[in-house]
């Protein structure tokens, strides 16, 4: 009989890509999503499939799934500046009480539990690249606060469960993500500068662009969530491609990709946004055996298809 895995934000960006993945792998697949930022259409091509099933719930209220569960992955939770920004209470909500629902489910299923933390614990670092040691800075009363402690809290209250009640959990540390199903008006670098670049409009850069980040291919870090929840590591786990790229340097290959005479224009840094990101990725490679395999120009390139297709 097929192993059973819910995964909440399933309708989002990575969730789907992670629906796509199990399905592939044999399981039998819950999806779970408010669609208060995900996207039907991302999973509208597995409704036909018997070995999937959705949910349109808010994983902040109590969480029922009937039968056996065999693993958890909460990918619930707005994503971009744009969107916890705009629902910074969702945001602190998703993360929280979501992941107390989801902790308490899967110490009543006996499910292991994987939780979707971020590079934006490390906040604005002070340390480069970052290892999953660093323990960040953040400003907890910041606009970005929201988010950034939301998920520090996740990770707390997930750590809790596995040493007070034996639940299997795994905490993956995600840096910047890119690829097909991004939305174009979420307001990460990719998407802002792909969809203005194919629009033929000036392309945005905040600050000077000499801040710094670090673009892993979203295929690639759904194998390193595989992997890290199959191993047996319980502690944090940064996936990413360790390329570094100023966002100027960024703004510049996309326009080029793109065949775009769009102008780069510079607007203000907003307020605690982090000067450099690049991950240690060193766990990922000696206790997974995972390291990114899709190159910048080639994970652009099929990217820009999928944007070509939607502008």
């Amino acid at each position: 009989m097929a192993k059973r895995v819910l995964i909440t934000g399933a309708a989002g960006f990575l969730g789907s890509h992670l629906c796509d993945r199990f399905l592939a792998e044999g399981y039998e697949v819950i999806g779970m999503d408010n669609l208060l930022t995900g996207n039907i259409k991302n999973i509208e091509h597995l409704f036909p499939l018997k070995e999937f099933t959705f949910y349109n719930h808010d994983v902040t209220k109590f969480v029922h799934v009937p039968g056996e569960i065999d693993y958890i992955l909460h990918f619930a939770s707005p994503a971009s500046p744009i969107d916890y920004l705009k629902m910074p209470i969702q945001t602190l909500k998703v993360s929280s009480l979501g992941t107390h629902n989801l902790l308490g489910l899967a110490k009543a299923k006996g499910a292991r539990v994987l939780v979707a933390s971020t590079s934006e614990v490390y906040g604005d670092p002070l340390v480069h690249p970052q290892q999953e040691e660093y323990w960040g800075n953040v400003n907890p009363i910041g606009p970005r606060g929201v988010y950034d402690e939301a998920k520090r809290f996740m990770e707390s209250m997930t750590m809790a469960y596995h040493n007070f009640h034996g639940v299997q959990t795994r905490i993956i540390r995600i840096f910047n993500t890119y690829g097909p199903r991004m939305r174009l008006d979420d307001g990460r670098a990719l998407p802002t500068f792909m969809s203005q670049a194919l629009r033929g409009e000036d392309v945005t850069v905040y600050g000077d662009g000499s801040q710094t980040r670090s673009f892993c291919y979203v295929d690639d870090l759904v194998d390193g969530i595989y992997r890290l929840l199959m191993s047996d590591y319980t502690q944090p786990v940064n996936i990413g491609n360790p390329a570094e790229i100023t966002l100027k340097q960024f703004a510049e290959e996309v326009v080029a990709l793109c065949g775009s005479e769009s102008k780069i224009v510079y607007e203000p840094l907003p307020q605690d946004d982090p000067k450099q990101r690049q991950p240690d990725i060193t766990k990922a490679k000696s206790i997974l055996g995972w390291e990114p395999k899709v190159d910048r120009a080639e994970g652009l390139k099929r990217t820009l298809e999928y944007f070509k297709k939607h502008i």
